[in-house]
């Protein structure tokens, strides 16, 4: 009872920072995704080949990785809220600029807010772990339940706007980040970590053979689920005219089993141990994409959609709370190496994919690498650590 009356004297003085940081994931979830339900889109508008289209992902993502670096050294140095900022006015400037021009200008607005979501995505994830109260997991779940709810919103505005009406789509969640930006400047974040003592020489971090599980999570998983989500629009698109029709809403149906399957696992964290929800999820998510790629009929495809995005739904939260607890405040700056890996992965493989897709003639061959990455983790997972 002690503790748990702790934790709430901890998380209430947080409450409205929290509900923020929570606010933030709404676009966050949106830019992360953008380019599954607009890529058919940009293929069209901009005359690109599957290579030339998983260049967009490989502009994001590596974009992100600066972005990951230059929030490793702000949240050393200077605590969250130079990194959160800063994160949010990026994502603006390059969402208001996406579709004003061709593809040169395109590839630099997915690069800003790419920085943007770089600063943001390892920044509001540490935060709600380190301020989240007893339940990590279950807080961070939350949290990526709201960037679930802007990943679908997004796949569902795409498809339902008319191409003409994008600009108006995107020029306010623009507009949303700035106004957060404002709102959140005068919000008490927790101070800057300014004592190294904890944290032990990398000699010492890099010898640990959890350091290199949880290296091979942070790159496989963002990558899987990215590669799925991003190509798995144009993959429709490619079944006949039904399929070309819905092209961009199929990505709403992976992100709502995702958003679903966190918001539900909020309270199932509690219930269940972590590594089993861990075993389980990539397993059935392994199968999940297998559904999608053996099926050649647009139901199967959906299905197999869903049994995806649902079992991956709590595996990147997990990941994320057992970091922070694992290795405490030190998490700030292994952290920024974890997320960097995070970039690295939805950079990599989902390019693969693009790349796979043009020298087959087979997007059907390109998706197979979501599909080894998920297994790899379901090995990866099968001995608890």
């Amino acid at each position: 009872m002690a503790n748990t009356s702790l934790d709430h004297q901890q998380v209430s003085p947080n409450k409205r920072l929290i509900v923020a940081a929570q606010l933030a994931f709404l676009p966050t979830g949106i830019l992360t995704t953008l380019l599954g339900p607009m890529l058919p889109i940009l293929i069209e508008r901009w005359s690109l080949n599957d290579t030339r289209a998983g260049n967009l992902f490989l502009v994001q993502f590596l974009a992100s990785l600066v972005g990951v670096q230059v929030s490793g050294v702000l949240l050393s140095r200077l605590g969250f809220r130079p990194a959160f900022l800063l994160g949010l006015l990026l994502m603006a400037c390059g969402t208001a600029t996406l579709y004003m021009g061709g593809a040169g200008l395109g590839m630099a607005s997915v690069a800003v807010y790419g920085v943007g979501l770089g600063l943001i995505v390892p920044t509001d994830n540490l935060l709600i772990a380190e301020i989240g109260g007893a339940s990590r997991s279950g807080a961070v779940s939350l949290l990526n339940f709201f960037w679930g709810c802007g990943a679908v919103l997004c796949s569902l505005v795409v498809w339902a706007l008319p191409h003409h009406a994008l600009p108006f789509f995107l020029g306010s969640v623009a507009l949303f980040l700035v106004l957060l930006a404002g709102g959140m400047w005068g919000l008490r974040f927790p101070p800057a970590e300014t004592s190294k003592a904890s944290l032990p020489p990398w000699h010492e971090i890099l010898a640990l053979p959890t350091i290199w599980l949880f290296a091979a999570v942070f790159f496989l998983y963002p990558g899987a689920e990215t590669a799925v989500g991003g190509w798995i629009g144009s993959y429709v698109s490619r079944l006949g005219p039904r399929g070309a029709e819905i092209a961009s809403l199929v990505p709403a149906f992976f992100w709502a089993a995702l958003t679903f399957g966190r918001g539900v696992g909020t309270l199932f964290l509690s219930l269940v141990p972590e590594h089993r929800v861990l075993r389980a999820g990539f397993g059935a998510g392994a199968a999940g994409i297998a559904l999608m790629l053996w099926s050649s009929a647009l139901p199967g495809v959906i299905i197999g959609a869903l049994i995806t995005g649902l079992s991956y739904a709590t595996l990147y939260p997990i990941t994320v709370a057992r970091l922070s607890q694992h290795f405490g405040v030190t998490a700030r700056s292994i952290g920024a190496i974890m997320f960097s890996l995070a970039s690295i992965g939805p950079a990599v493989i989902p390019w693969l994919v693009g790349i796979t897709s043009q020298s087959t003639g087979s997007l059907r061959a390109g998706l197979a690498l979501p599909l080894a990455a998920t297994l790899g983790l379901f090995v990866i997972h099968l001995r608890e650590w």
